[in-house]
């Protein structure tokens, strides 16, 4: 399959050096491009692209209501949102996550690398670059502030109690293949419950999934492995 992406920045040179990267890859291919939120949006309503790789600084509307907006956007539910930007910050990766991104990379990062966080997106998967650790991001997760609603516990009744130790252990930055080390399981097991607890939550995708995890209170930011 090929991955379509949206490109959405508003520097038409750095999108020129992202669609020449991305073109040349044979499983990827570049649809668009916008040059801020509001054309991000409408691009995305029309190519409906499988990742929309999303700048924060944007003039008008900005990557964050544009990535708000299509997550909230029922007809674009298979469109993941990966943030690129140059400002990568506690709160900007916390408001990200919040608003429905399903990832967030400096703009430093290496090209395979980037090439490597698409991929990574558009499989389901949550993508967080070093500088985005999860202590900074429960941090602000967890705490009160505007839009920081803490969702209820009894969203977590319907999980069974290996879907919520699959969930915590997402939630702390496990890959499936450790989740599947700790609990003596195959990566296929694992990968079954990851994707039952994200449907059963409601959850876009695995980013989203340890979101629900600490607005629910399932984990805390003082909860070390368990």
């Amino acid at each position: 399959m090929t991955i379509r992406v949206l490109l959405a920045d508003d520097q038409a040179l750095l999108r020129g050096t992202f669609r020449l990267l991305i073109d040349s890859c044979a499983d990827m291919e570049v649809v668009g491009e916008a040059a801020d939120g509001k054309e991000a949006l409408e691009l995305a309503r029309t190519h409906r692209p499988d990742v929309v790789l999303m700048d924060i600084r944007m003039p008008g509307t900005d990557g964050l209501a544009a990535t708000a907006a299509i997550c909230e956007d029922p007809d674009l539910a298979g469109t993941r949102v990966l943030v690129l930007t140059m400002f990568e910050t506690e709160e900007y990766v916390a408001r990200a996550l919040r608003v429905g991104a399903s990832g967030f990379l400096g703009k430093y990062v290496t090209t395979d690398a980037l090439l490597a966080g698409i991929r990574t997106v558009a499989s389901g998967e949550a993508l967080l670059s070093p500088g985005a650790t999860r202590a900074l991001i429960t941090r602000f997760l967890s705490a009160p502030a505007p839009g920081n609603f803490l969702a209820p516990p009894e969203r977590l009744a319907d999980l069974t109690p290996r879907e919520r130790e699959v969930t915590v252990l997402a939630a702390e930055g496990r890959s499936n293949g450790q989740i599947a080390d700790h609990l003596v399981l195959s990566v296929l097991t694992v990968r079954t419950h990851v994707q039952r607890a994200m449907t059963k939550l409601g959850a876009r995708d695995r980013a989203q999934l340890v979101v629900i995890a600490y607005q629910t209170g399932l984990v805390r930011p003082t909860s070390g492995p368990r």
